[in-house]
């Protein structure tokens, strides 16, 4: 068997790069010792700082929002997107580093073409035929660290297809398709580093990865919609999403991020509701003095119900540091149903049962605030005690009297891991007719 080796070494007197530069000119001078088979490892950096893509952005933010088709994942401010390129990476590949302040980098607007456009250049220049590949850095789910991938390429076969050979054994081999152009990426970010200023690199001894036409881009290692496991979540993620949101009784005193609430309404208003009606309000308490102010509200008011029961002080004392759960949140929500659009029968049974189809509603609406409260690690206590002091809940928050208050959500990050879920027999709940 003979030995199969290659070599890797990065350029260097790369200069800084500016909008308009011709990169495979600037490559070409640094007299990178070209040869027919090699692959040149371009970071995507010094592409997008040629093809003019730093823009001014005092919010990098908005710069991610720009350059965002969806969002694939969130925990704090740090979003995994997909991209306009197609990418799913962090921040949509929205770079502030080794920019100037108050700008930020974008990637290329069509890696594979950069990719063309450089070797192209180079053949123009040396007159050699190389493969290019333009790389990024992106973190990978389930692994920790960084690597570099290709994210444009030219020249170059992306992939390998083995589907249908046999391994060293004989056994056939029915899905390995080996992503060639990510392990050429990770191989050139050895030698460039993060930070050294060694933006391109080559890898010399593999010339059968070397396409003699232009091949079909990176694009085609982007897993489409279709053939993506992981794109809405599996059955098994979305019904983990659903039992793992627990009751939380003790927070701590990180604040909420308001935004986060404000997502979970978002989904707690895709809920079904009849009539095409809208039926839910989320009230957020997020000043400690409107929590106060109506928690104290409702202490009052539950004390003077729990004296007309004839209850002992001692057990009116006892019964009050139950809603101690709202008290010491960080954050409350309290969810109102509103019956706009509702059908009026004059008939009390259907009355009665169009108001239950609302509370139905309200309810769904709840379930899904809840849990995407827990998509969100944050921790969370419905409580129904608002709906028995329903008055005094819209006199202290100004609310119409047409807002029924359905309970209160206390929100906070959990002081610690809640406990496991006793298991429960599904078929004990189930009837079959």
């Amino acid at each position: 068997m003979s030995e199969v080796s290659y070599r890797v070494w990065a350029v260097p007197r790369i200069p800084e790069v500016s909008a308009g530069d011709d990169l495979a000119k600037l490559i070409a001078a640094a007299e990178p010792e070209l040869a027919d088979g090699d692959v040149l490892l371009v970071t995507s950096k010094i592409v997008s700082k040629a093809e003019g893509r730093v823009v001014r952005a005092a919010d990098r933010e908005a710069a991610i929002d720009a350059e965002t088709v969806r969002v694939v994942a969130r925990r704090g401010t740090l979003r995994i997107v997909e991209n306009r390129q197609g990418l799913v990476m962090a921040a949509a590949g929205v770079d502030a580093s080794n920019t100037p302040s108050g700008t930020v980098l974008l990637l290329p607007e069509d890696p594979d073409a950069s990719a063309r456009a450089i070797r192209d250049g180079l053949r123009d220049a040396l007159g050699v035929d190389v493969g290019v590949i333009v790389t990024d850095t992106f973190g990978r789910p389930w692994r920790s660290g960084l690597t570099d991938v290709a994210i444009g390429a030219a020249g170059v076969r992306v992939l390998d297809d083995l589907r249908g050979g046999t391994d060293a054994y004989g056994n056939p081999l029915s899905a390995t398709v080996v992503a060639t152009a990510d392990e050429l990426a990770a191989a050139g970010d050895l030698v460039k580093g993060k930070a050294a200023g060694l933006p391109v690199a080559v890898v010399r001894g593999l010339p059968h990865v070397v396409a003699e036409d232009d091949g079909e881009g990176a694009r085609a290692m982007v897993r489409g919609g279709r053939d993506d496991m992981f794109r809405l979540g599996t059955s098994e993620a979305v019904r983990l999403a659903v039992t793992q949101r627990r009751t939380v009784r003790d927070f701590t005193d990180e604040p909420v991020d308001p935004g986060a609430v404000r997502r979970a309404v978002a989904a707690a208003v895709t809920a079904p509701a009849p009539h095409h009606t809208t039926p839910w309000r989320f009230v957020l308490l997020e000043s400690e003095e409107s929590r106060i102010r109506l928690l104290d509200a409702m202490r009052d008011a539950w004390i003077a119900d729990l004296r007309r029961d004839g209850k002992s002080e001692e057990s009116i004392a006892k019964r009050v540091r139950r809603g101690n759960v709202l008290r010491n949140a960080p954050y409350l929500v309290v969810p109102c149903l509103v019956m706009d659009g509702s059908h009026t029968y004059g008939d009390p049974r259907r009355d009665a049962a169009e108001r239950e189809m609302f509370v139905v509603a309200a309810g769904a609406g709840v379930q899904n605030f809840l849990v995407a409260l827990a998509g969100e690690r944050l921790g969370s206590a419905w409580v129904s005690s608002t709906m028995f002091c329903r008055e005094v809940v819209r006199d202290v928050l100004g609310l119409p009297e047409e807002w029924d208050p359905m309970g209160a959500v206390a929100v906070g990050h959990p002081a610690e891991e809640p406990r496991p879920r006793p298991e429960r027999d599904a078929g004990t709940f189930i009837e079959v007719r």
